[in-house]
């Protein structure tokens, strides 16, 4: 028997602007390329949560922000080959002027969560769905 498979862990912040816009990357590398996601990446071995959705945010965009409230929780399916637990925080205390930084996203720009361009994954679309429905609420 060998070792068992577990899910890696995926960490997103979710920024808004003052319109209620979402912040979205166009991927530039690895799955999905040249489709959006919210920045999003993976928590590191001894890290912790809310830690690693900040620092992937900064390395990603640029921006600093705080990991506040779970706005949702989703089992990530789309490779099978990875299975991911994605985790999304609202972001707080937003700070910076969020530009491509790492090379892992090549535009940055915000939406509205009710008419996103095409996502790299179904999990974004949910969260989105769920912003757009609690924003007309």
């Amino acid at each position: 028997m060998g070792a068992k498979q577990r899910p890696a862990v995926g960490v997103a912040i979710v920024v808004r602007d003052e319109l209620g816009r979402v912040l979205l990357g166009k991927r530039a590398v690895g799955w999905g390329t040249g489709e959006w996601c919210i920045p999003c990446g993976s928590l590191e071995w001894g890290e912790d949560v809310r830690a690693a959705a900040e620092r992937e945010l900064l390395e990603e965009t640029g921006l600093r922000a705080r990991a506040g409230e779970v706005v949702a929780v989703h089992s990530n399916f789309h490779d099978p080959e990875r299975l991911t637990v994605g985790i999304w925080f609202a972001g707080e205390d937003v700070g910076g002027d969020p530009v491509p930084v790492d090379g892992e996203l090549s535009e940055i720009g915000y939406f509205d969560p009710a008419v996103p361009p095409p996502l790299a994954f179904p999990t974004d679309a949910l969260v989105l769905q769920q912003l757009a429905a609690e924003g007309s609420g």
